[in-house]
């Protein structure tokens, strides 16, 4: 086992909801392995799949899963392209950035239809702060070089008129380590996702200034509708298992109609009790702000590749001198096909 894996869960067809659920459709069991990248970072990010394995929507598509949680998406990537997953739980922005001899992947469906991050100034660093002006020459804490957060960091500053240049990007990683660079002082500012910017904003230890956690803000940050997570395939296993393919997608969809009218309370007893942070008020003002985000149908909305397109080429400019065939990074099939099973 890979020591990059940080931690092995098996879940899906012998979990403990078995009992609650009907007999299994005739199609066999198939096993299928889900890469998820920074699962304890982006908790919110992928609700919708957590959900499905929970809540049993996975065994009633015959599924039996086995995940393998990395600390972020790049290592979740790496292990499709690599054959040590069939699937990964990422954010889309990850297939438009195919990596050199590794076969390119494809988004199958859709978790959330924003990227559910803020940028956040720290109250102790700079408790007068009154503009981005007041960022220059600062340290900017991201998730990882590359990533969304980085993106959305240095939009911001470029809406105001700050040049990247003008201050330091530190990447600090997951949740614990993102929360101590920030309180440490080893940073200024802070771009990353719920729970940290929930966890922060609670105890009023960052005052958000940019926020893509709603549509509305991801929608003005990014200039027009931003994909957030979704399930990426590599060609070979699409191709080869296409049934299970859909099955996967059967289960995600499943729990975002779920989402549609689940009630809070009815979202904290499902989530696993890690997933509360401990904090049950905190989780469910957090899920509030969030609850937009997530994808209704897992349908990739229009002009979604083509936003997610100009944010990473802020960051690369190569990645557009590349002309990437965006149609070529995600189909709606499965996810069509999905929506209809459950449209009733």
């Amino acid at each position: 086992m890979s020591p990059l894996i940080s931690r092995r869960r098996a879940l899906g067809a012998l979990s403990a909801m078995a009992g609650l659920l009907p007999v299994l459709p005739a199609r066999a069991i198939a096993r299928v392995t889900v890469a998820v990248g920074g699962r304890s970072a982006y908790a919110f990010r992928h609700l919708p799949l957590t959900l499905a394995a929970e809540l049993g929507f996975f065994r009633l598509e015959g599924l039996y899963i086995t995940w393998l949680e990395f600390a972020s998406d790049a290592l979740a990537l790496q292990a499709v392209q690599d054959g040590l997953a069939d699937m990964g739980a990422v954010g889309y922005e990850a297939t438009l950035r195919p990596l050199e001899g590794r076969p390119a992947v494809r988004s199958v469906v859709l978790q959330g239809r924003a990227p559910q991050l803020a940028l956040g100034v720290s109250a102790r660093a700079l408790p007068h702060y009154r503009s981005m002006d007041d960022l220059r020459r600062r340290k900017i804490g991201i998730c990882e070089f590359g990533s969304l957060s980085h993106a959305l960091a240095r939009m911001a500053l470029a809406q105001a008129g700050l040049r990247a240049d003008e201050v330091a990007f530190v990447a600090v990683g997951d949740g614990a380590r993102a929360l101590s660079a920030l309180r440490s002082g080893q940073v200024h500012a802070l771009s990353h996702a719920d729970p940290v910017m929930a966890r922060l904003e609670q105890k009023g230890e960052v005052r958000v200034i940019s926020d893509a956690r709603n549509l509305a803000g991801a929608q003005a940050l990014f200039g027009g509708q931003m994909p957030g997570g979704c399930l990426v395939v590599a060609p070979q296993f699409l191709q080869r298992q296409p049934g299970d393919v859909q099955a996967l997608v059967n289960g995600v969809v499943h729990a975002l109609k779920w989402l549609q009218t689940a009630a809070p309370a009815d979202i904290v007893r499902a989530v696993p009790a890690e997933d509360l942070m401990g904090d049950r008020g905190l989780y469910l003002a957090a899920l509030a702000r969030v609850r937009e985000a997530i994808s209704p149908d897992g349908l990739m909305p229009d002009g979604g590749p083509e936003t997610a397109l100009r944010a990473l080429a802020s960051l690369d400019p190569g990645i557009a001198a590349r002309r990437l065939d965006l149609a070529r990074t995600y189909t709606q099939e499965f996810a069509r096909k999905a929506k209809q099973k459950f449209s009733a």
